[in-house]
């Protein structure tokens, strides 16, 4: 078996809760980038970003901010009518994301986060908040995607009503440290399948963790949202087959699961957690890594990937 000295794909994952913390600290800067409320929103990415635009779409509309849509940016849908067009990407330079920014410009507001202040999205966009703090050095994103969707997060929780005490984002920092220190169970490291289950905004957590572990480990993983499960996929799960769900299982699906044979997971050994969702979204992460390095592969380094896709014969 290959062995591996301590990924940077590990490292990274290990900051978040630094990163979560800096990105919390920085709404105010970012008043100006981030959608206001009662704005009509589009939020657009790729891959690992634009399942962080599905959750932040469900947490701010559900949140009675404003009407909030997600698309793939291949998939946006030219002529429709927004306030404001926010683009989350890393590195700034994917060619999708350009060109909704480039045909938005001049007819709605558009704003960017990423991590890279020298790429193309800084002049494609009217205004920009730049995380370079989360940036990466991998190819698989973990942090950047997190510490993202955690200063939306927190700024929605700025703009809203909250009762005095401990905010959202601040428990949810506390949980990403207890994440990184939680065992994976020997279940899970020798699971051969994995569904990733989530409702509302979770559910676009559970896209990215499993995109994550095929990514990585090349791991045999599907999604859906939680209620959706019992609508055919649950056929897939047995023994030895894992059903992890992010935030609060709907009412009788972990005795479905457990009626088949399956694994309930969410993180640690065989029973939820009790973590923040995106806490949990850690863990899945730290079991990407371990399948990939158990398998020999090097987690910095994953198959038929590179960090930005960049394509050739388009306007960007």
């Amino acid at each position: 078996m290959t062995t591996f000295e301590t990924s940077r794909t590990s490292v990274e994952i290990a900051s978040q809760p630094d990163t979560w913390r800096r990105a919390a600290g920085s709404v105010a800067a970012f008043a100006d980038v981030l959608p206001r409320r009662g704005e009509r929103v589009a939020v657009v990415g790729c891959g690992t970003s634009w399942f962080m635009a599905h959750a932040y779409a469900q947490l701010r509309e559900n949140g009675g901010h404003g009407e909030t849509d997600a698309f793939a940016a291949s998939e946006f849908p030219a002529g429709r009518a927004y306030d404001r067009v926010l683009a989350l990407t890393r590195s700034g330079t994917t060619t999708e994301v350009l060109d909704v920014l480039t045909r938005s410009k001049g007819a709605v507001a558009t704003s960017a986060i990423t991590a890279d202040p020298t790429t193309p999205v800084m002049t494609a966009a009217g205004s920009v908040a730049v995380l370079d703090f989360a940036d990466e050095e991998s190819v698989v994103q973990t942090r950047f995607a997190t510490t993202a969707l955690l200063l939306l997060r927190a700024h929605l929780e700025a703009e809203g009503a909250l009762p005095p005490g401990v905010r959202p984002w601040e428990r949810a920092v506390e949980d990403a440290e207890r994440a990184l220190v939680l065992p994976l169970g020997e279940d899970l490291r020798g699971a051969e399948q994995f569904s990733f289950l989530g409702t509302g905004w979770t559910y676009g957590l559970a896209l990215e963790a499993a995109l994550k572990m095929r990514e990585a480990a090349g791991a045999w993983t599907e999604a859906y949202p939680a209620m959706e499960y019992r609508h055919g996929p649950i056929s897939i799960t047995g023994p030895g087959r894992v059903a992890w769900i992010f935030g609060a299982a709907p009412t009788g699906l972990p005795d479905d699961i457990a009626r088949v044979g399956g694994i309930l997971a969410s993180g640690s050994d065989d029973t939820p957690t009790g973590l923040d969702p995106l806490a949990d979204l850690i863990v899945a992460q730290r079991l990407a890594v371990h399948l990939a390095e158990a398998q020999g592969f090097d987690p910095d380094r994953p198959r038929n990937l590179t960090r930005s896709v960049i394509l050739d014969g388009t306007s960007a």
